[in-house]
């Protein structure tokens, strides 16, 4: 029925039509940057005549701000799981018509059903990628200043004796409460995604030991320090670090200078396990294209190009055939079952715990 539909709009002459079906030509993607192959883009606006406007945000604060504020112009946005859960009971998205979306049957039942935790009965969203927040570095400039200590720990983090070594070479943090915060507690030994302000406050004096020797709060431009050999160590995304990795790679290739090597570890204490998943606004205007859309995305072999070309894990099960051997090996990325077991999930917070969080987060971003 959708390619059916989609040979509708493709033929039909827009003169016609009118503006209805010239919106309808015209879809709204509202994602993460840096996280698509744009020749997926290409692709599906050529199968199905609708032109995709495209446009990137690097936190999730940003993307809600749109959402609540409501008239986004977006039909497909991309949250991630505690902000979607949120949203959800905002009343914000769609729930999704699924008979339309059949290439859910290729969907991770094990991210599916972790992703359930915020969505249940996975009724209003599909998961994109996947990954982990952990530590991504420099393997030279932190080998110099550190030795051969392990770096799969969050003592490197943490610890303010350790961290102070890396200071002078540049040490950037995720720009995001959400994801700090319960890492912190985790390290700590409390519940990651506990609520109790007296855990908060106890993340928050940790987190300022620490915060003469960050460099930066960066949820994005951290990729390009790290490839450029800028700064020796990021608290980021899996996939992000791997997108550094593969940019210092290639640039020491063309440009014959030495390799900035790059490395990414999941700390055996245990890392926040997150979820990006396609939503659709309530007020959206070509629900049908998004729809088209999320099919298109989640069929195995567009999955597997997109995690092929950012380096993320996805939530299609069917793709792993497609997906390159040195990504789908790479247990930073597909972690085993051993360290899947360590990975934890935090859930939405009411609004008198999140202005706990924020403001744990604002003083830990002045120092003060």
């Amino acid at each position: 029925m959708r390619r059916l539909i989609a040979a509708a709009l493709i033929g039909a002459p827009l003169a016609f039509a009118g503006p209805a079906l010239a919106q309808q030509k015209t879809l709204n993607v509202f994602n993460w940057s840096d996280y698509i192959d744009e020749s997926v883009l290409e692709d599906f606006t050529k199968e199905t005549g609708i032109k995709v406007r495209y446009d990137v945000f690097d936190s999730n604060e940003v993307l809600e701000t749109k959402l609540l504020a409501g008239k986004t112009g977006y039909d497909v946005v991309v949250p991630s799981g505690s902000f979607l859960q949120r949203q959800i009971k905002a009343g914000i998205f769609l729930p999704l018509d699924k008979a339309k979306i059949p290439n859910l049957q290729y969907a991770w039942p094990e991210v599916t059903k972790r992703l359930a935790v915020y969505d249940p009965g996975n009724a209003h969203a599909v998961n994109y990628m996947w990954g982990t927040t952990g530590i991504g570095y420099n393997v030279d400039k932190v080998k110099e200043r550190l030795g051969d200590i392990p770096m799969n720990t969050w003592d490197i983090v943490f610890k303010p004796e350790i961290l102070s070594k890396l200071k002078d070479c540049g040490v950037y943090m995720l720009d995001g409460p959400e994801e700090v915060i319960p890492s912190a507690m985790k390290y700590l030994g409390l519940e990651p995604d506990s609520k109790n302000p007296d855990d908060i406050a106890k993340a928050g004096e940790l987190l300022m030991k620490i915060r003469p020797f960050i460099k930066k709060f960066d949820s994005s431009g951290y990729i390009n320090a790290l490839a450029r050999g800028d700064i020796c160590l990021a608290v980021g995304w899996s996939g992000d670090v791997f997108q550094a990795k593969t940019r210092a790679e290639e640039a020491a290739k063309k440009t014959k200078k030495k390799l900035v090597a790059i490395e990414y570890v999941i700390p055996q204490e245990g890392a926040l396990m997150w979820f990006d998943n396609f939503a659709i606004p309530k007020d959206a205007k070509n629900v049908d294209g998004a729809l088209l859309f999320i099919n298109y995305m989640m069929r195995p072999e567009v999955a597997a190009k997109n995690s092929n070309y950012i380096s993320y894990a996805n939530g299609n099960l069917e793709s792993q055939k497609y997906i390159d051997k040195a990504i789908l090996d790479n247990p930073a990325i597909y972690p085993n079952k051993e360290v899947m077991d360590r990975l934890f999930i935090v859930t939405t917070n009411e609004p008198a715990v999140q202005r706990v969080i924020t403001k744990t987060w604002n003083t830990f971003k002045r120092g003060k």
